[in-house]
């Protein structure tokens, strides 16, 4: 009876090892499910568009409105013309003391990134042929080698000279990584890549005026962009002491070939501005309103060339609004007033009887203080971009008017001065029973309230059935847009001497801003400094301040790291309501404090080292081949 047992116990054990065995055999043959084949991705269209899709949404950008975190909004603070007034006070004590930039401060090194588009590039042809017409693939691998330029731009303008690496680099497990170890291409051969793709690739996009996807226009605003940065880097990288080179090139472009980029950037503007396809935004008969609409309305906007879009679903909106919006406007969110933006902007913008824009805040002898009968007063016949950038005292949003007070200046008779008082909270009211300090302050020390007396408008929802109160927006990111072709040109023509062209493509910008006639400029009045003020005015908050200042070679000298140079301290602007009973002149009326902003820890300091970003060692451990930036 045992052996009988023991031979029926054997035989099923042996059934269910030779079961286990099958399916082990079957198991060890099965596809993961959760993973997509180069071959299988490229038999259905809908994943090769969702393939494009993602890497468009991998191009980098400083300030894009993507991170929910905020940290890229932070950016916009550390270096455009803002402070950070947000979450927690300890946060805003650290975000706001810049002792220095450190010398990785850009740093950017996507390889993974440049692999992954190879790849696509090289697939589009080997998997593609029996899905993908002809027209597709050529349209494909040109969208694929767009982004893979821009990637390279971004790399470019931070790190100078980095290897070009077009086809895919294959290790061969041989145990020798020499291979794939290449040097730093010459600063000027990456932005001559940069150049010859577009040119390449231009009349392969057939996306029409697409503003999500790039087309032929927006080729031509790469190489715009890309051509008056390397020209200007030519030109004004010899003029430093001592200037920034390196003996492989990696780092400098011959003096020589500025004159060349120059000319490349304005036919490149002058292509796109010429087509007929875009047009300046001019649909408001408001101009402050209308420029606030050229950056944030998706309707017939024939401004914009190229953004990152944001949609209507839930799925893929941003938070920039919700941490950013004014404190009074704030509605069921908890944050608010992040980056908040800086007096020095807003006097950087004239006066549009063309006088230089500092606010009058005191009389002419400087013996007493101005008086406004409105907080928006100083503000007025101001350049229209103001308006459209930064929320000020009393200035209209969301159908309401952003009140401001930092509290009341109470004149002492004794004394012939005044006694300001400031409230410890916000929305509270003085012993008269009016108003003592604002819902949206400003505020000394006081986190998630602006700390410098503005907000920004720019981005900014306003609603209109494109956000959930405030939470959630689907603004887009603007990467170019015509106004940037059209100063482009203005520069380039500039510093090729033809005066005349420089003239023709910056006057259309101001007279949208409100300037007219003999403030608008000519051959005798336009002067290098004027452009560049336009580049400040115009794009604020956009991502070109920072780099504006390090391809003219200028950054140094404004944030020197002096607290004696206004341009490297941020300032802040507090109005107070006037307590001055039986002087009708006074009484009631505002008057302004101008201060470094109390909050703003130490001045800017950009250093020589800063212009291109230090390789982190581990990189240099890798690839031996790749050559340190200049003073790191």
């Amino acid at each position: 009876m045992k052996k009988i047992l023991y031979r029926c116990l054997m035989f099923s054990l042996a059934l269910v090892l030779v079961a286990a065995t099958s399916c082990r055999k079957n198991f060890l043959e099965l596809q993961p499910v959760s993973i997509v084949t180069d071959e299988d991705l490229w038999k259905d269209q809908k994943l090769i568009i969702g393939l494009l899709a993602n890497y468009y949404n991998r191009m980098p950008t400083d300030m894009g409105l993507t991170d929910q975190a905020g940290s890229q909004w932070r950016d916009m603070a550390a270096y455009d013309d803002a402070m950070w007034s947000g979450q927690t006070n300890a946060d805003l004590e650290a975000r706001n003391n810049i002792t220095n930039y450190s010398a990785s401060r850009w740093f950017l090194y996507d390889y993974f990134f440049i692999r992954d588009l190879n790849l696509a590039i090289e697939n589009v042809d080997k998997y593609g042929a029996s899905t993908l017409t002809e027209a597709q693939r050529t349209q494909l691998k040109a969208e694929f080698r767009f982004i893979r330029a821009y990637q390279y731009f971004e790399m470019v303008k931070r790190e100078g000279g980095v290897p070009l690496v077009t086809k895919q680099l294959i290790y061969d497990f041989s145990g020798d990584p020499t291979p794939l170890q290449q040097p730093r291409n010459k600063e000027a051969e990456v932005y001559d890549f940069i150049g010859s793709e577009m040119d390449a690739i231009k009349d392969d996009i057939a996306n029409g005026t697409s503003v999500s996807r790039a087309n032929k226009y927006t080729c031509l605003a790469l190489k715009s962009r890309a051509m008056l940065y390397a020209a200007s880097i030519a030109k004004y990288n010899a003029l430093l002491t001592p200037s920034i080179t390196l003996p492989g090139g990696e780092v400098g472009i011959p003096a020589s070939r500025a004159n060349e980029y120059y000319q490349k950037a304005l036919d490149a503007s002058k292509e796109v501005i010429n087509s007929g396809s875009y047009e300046l935004y001019n649909s408001n008969p408001d101009a402050g309103e209308n420029f606030y609409e050229a950056i944030r309305n998706k309707t017939g906007n024939k401004e914009v060339l190229f953004v990152r879009d944001f949609l209507t679903s839930k799925a893929k909106k941003h938070g920039f609004t919700y941490d950013n919006i004014a404190r009074g406007l704030r509605e069921d969110n908890l944050s608010s007033s992040s980056v908040t933006p800086s007096l020095n902007l807003v006097e950087s913008y004239q006066n549009l009887d063309g006088t230089s824009g500092e606010l009058k805040l005191r009389n002419a002898g400087n013996t007493d203080y101005l008086y406004y009968n409105n907080v928006s007063d100083v503000f007025a016949g101001k350049d229209a971009r103001m308006y459209g950038t930064v929320i000020y005292p009393g200035a209209p949003f969301k159908g309401t008017s952003v009140d401001m007070q930092a509290g009341v200046a109470v004149w002492n008779a004794g004394s012939g001065s005044y006694t300001f008082q400031e409230g410890a909270d916000l929305g509270t009211n003085y012993t008269d029973g009016k108003l003592l300090v604002s819902a949206s302050g400003p505020h000394r020390s006081i986190a998630e309230v602006s700390n410098t007396g503005f907000y920004l408008r720019k981005y900014i929802d306003q609603g209109g059935g494109t956000s959930t109160r405030g939470i959630q927006s689907d603004v887009w990111w603007v990467w170019f847009r015509l106004s940037e072709m059209y100063l482009n040109a203005a520069e380039a023509a500039f510093e090729l001497g033809e005066t005349g062209q420089a003239v023709t493509y910056i006057n259309p910008i101001r007279q949208r801003a409100g300037f007219t006639g003999a403030n608008l400029y000519t051959t005798a009045t336009i002067t290098r400094d004027k452009i560049r003020a336009e580049f400040r005015s115009e794009f604020a908050f956009e991502d070109h301040r920072v780099w504006d200042l390090k391809r003219w070679r200028i950054a140094d000298k404004v944030w020197n790291g002096s607290a004696g140079n206004p341009d490297a301290v941020v300032y802040s602007l507090y109005p107070y309501r006037v307590i001055r009973p039986g002087d009708a002149a006074r009484d009631g009326k505002y008057i302004y404090v101008k201060m470094v902003a109390p909050r703003f820890k130490s001045p800017r300091f950009f250093q020589n080292f800063n212009y291109y970003s230090r390789f982190d060692q581990s990189i240099l451990n890798r690839n031996p081949k790749i050559v340190q930036n200049p003073f790191n």
